[in-house]
C-alpha cells in the first residue's frame, strides 16, 4: 500500500457493504493478476473482527463475473469463490456468471454483444437475485457469534 494506492478506500467500501462481486477477465485460462491481488488484499484484512469477534467478512455475501475469449471461466469462478468462503464470506448458490467468446483473439463482450447472450443473462439475473436474497436474510438474521446460538 504505497503512495497513490487506492486499496485503503476500496477496503473501507468493502467493510461497509453487504455484497461483494468480483469481476475478472480471463488471461491464459486464469483470473487476472488484479483479481488475484484483490483476493490477497482481502485475505490480508481477514484477521480483523466485527463487534462480535467474528471475521469482518461474516454476514457478507460474494459472487463473481468473468469475461474473456478463452476457456477457464469455471476455473476462475472456483478459485475466487473458494477464496471468499475461506476468509468468511457466505456464497449462495449460482453466484457466478460468465461470458466466453470464441477461442483466440476476437471481439470483447461489448463488441460481441455478449449482453444479449441468453445463458449469460439468465445466470446474471439468478446471481443478482441470490446475492440480494441471502444478503437480506443475513442482515435480518446474522450468523451468531461462536458459542452463542441465541445471538
Amino acid at each position: 500500500m504505497g503512495e497513490g494506492d487506492e486499496w485503503p478506500s476500496i477496503f473501507q467500501k468493502i467493510k461497509e457493504t453487504d455484497i461483494l462481486l468480483i469481476g475478472t477477465p480471463l488471461w491464459l485460462g486464469e483470473k487476472s493478476s488484479v483479481a488475484k491481488l484483490a483476493i490477497e488484499r482481502l485475505y490480508g484484512g481477514s484477521s480483523l473482527t466485527n463487534h462480535k469477534g467474528q471475521g469482518i467478512y461474516y454476514n457478507k455475501v460474494g459472487g463473481i463475473a468473468v469475461t474473456g475469449n478463452e476457456d477457464g471461466a469455471k476455473n476462475a469462478c472456483r478459485s475466487i469463490l473458494y477464496s471468499l468462503t475461506h476468509i468468511g464470506f457466505t456464497v449462495p448458490p449460482n453466484v457466478e456468471t460468465y461470458w466466453v467468446g470464441d477461442a483466440g483473439p476476437g471481439p470483447s463482450y461489448i463488441e460481441a454483444e455478449g449482453y444479449k447472450h441468453e445463458f449469460t443473462q439468465k445466470n446474471a439475473r439468478m446471481m443478482a437475485y441470490n446475492l440480494i436474497h441471502l444478503a437480506k436474510i443475513l442482515k435480518d438474521n446474522p450468523i451468531p457469534a461462536e458459542g452463542n446460538v441465541a445471538d
